[in-house]
């Protein structure tokens, strides 16, 4: 059985003349919750498609749990679960009608992970789709995606519109399920605190690239941020290595690099007339920063002349 249950290797996709995405090549291993993150258009959803095998890559391979992505059998997609964003469900069934039905396509069947997600978000199996509010109707889907028991979990967005208390449930059943096993949980997210909350690996894809590879903690670890503050002219900064964002702000300029701390403190601390502070950096910062246009940029205040 191999450490990774995702591989992709030079992953690209063209729309037309658009390219989607570009030479990814990502090794995801067995056990925990792996973060794919990027801006809208960014290639997350592309890259979920072609690693189930929903499109056809336009050069470059991927597989799953060492099968590749075209050439799924029906018992390796019964090894891994999906969920989207849509949450779909036929409105018409009840929660027990959902259970009947999904239960009948695949080979193993838990009704123990079924009854547990149902409960922990509070549903009783009379009610009917329908009459189900977004975050209830994620926790039924949520329950229909566990219960088969599936080795990998691939889940795109699935908190994205839930309030607090459905968001809440739904990661706690992420953690709950990879407890004590080698399940994997893959999943897109716009909602960073969620991702600082459960995920072990992080990978950031930008314009089709990806940018960042690396265990959670290490992001913000190896990402530093600074704010310059003057009273006369905007001074002109020194370069800067690894240089991810500057943001202006009258008297005050916000600096956020990643990678040669000291160097870089070293010289901006000899600009002479300011006064620099070292802020800490959370993981929100730093993805924020990767995701962002890179570079040099006024703010929106500076911007509109306020």
């Amino acid at each position: 059985m191999s450490d990774f249950v995702i591989e992709t290797s030079g992953l690209t996709k063209y729309y037309g003349s658009k390219i989607a995405v570009n030479q990814l090549d990502l090794a995801v291993p067995r056990g925990g919750v792996f973060a794919f993150l990027g801006r809208n258009g960014s290639g997350k959803t592309t890259s979920i498609r072609m690693l189930l095998g929903f499109e056809t890559p336009t050069r470059g391979s991927c597989s799953i749990l060492g099968c590749d992505s075209q050439r799924f059998t029906p018992e390796l997609r019964n090894r891994i679960g999906y969920l989207t964003e849509s949450h779909f469900a036929y409105g018409w069934m009840t929660i027990a009608e959902c259970e009947r039905f999904q239960s009948g396509t695949f080979a193993r069947w838990n009704d123990r992970i079924f009854a547990a997600v149902i409960e922990h978000f509070g549903l009783s199996r009379k009610a009917r789709i329908k009459d189900l509010s977004r975050g209830e109707k994620a926790g039924v889907c949520l329950a229909m995606t566990l219960a088969p028991e599936p080795e990998l979990l691939v889940l795109d967005d699935p908190a994205l519109g839930l309030d607090p208390v459905a968001r809440r449930a739904l990661l706690e059943a992420m953690l709950i399920v990879t407890q004590g096993t080698e399940r994997t949980i893959f999943f897109s997210s716009h909602l960073l605190d969620d991702v600082e909350r459960v995920s072990d690996q992080i990978a950031i894809i930008d314009r089709g690239v990806l940018r960042v590879l690396c265990p959670s903690h290490e992001l913000a670890e190896r990402t530093s941020s600074w704010i310059l503050k003057y009273a006369g002219p905007t001074p002109t900064l020194p370069e800067i290595s690894g240089l991810l964002n500057v943001s202006s702000f009258p008297g005050e300029i916000r600096i956020i690099a990643v990678g040669a701390i000291d160097e870089n403190e070293q010289r901006l601390r000899a600009l002479a007339g300011v006064d620099v502070q070292r802020v800490p950096v959370n993981l929100q910062d730093a993805v924020v920063s990767y995701m962002d246009d890179r570079g040099r940029r006024k703010s929106l205040f500076q911007s509109i002349g306020a």
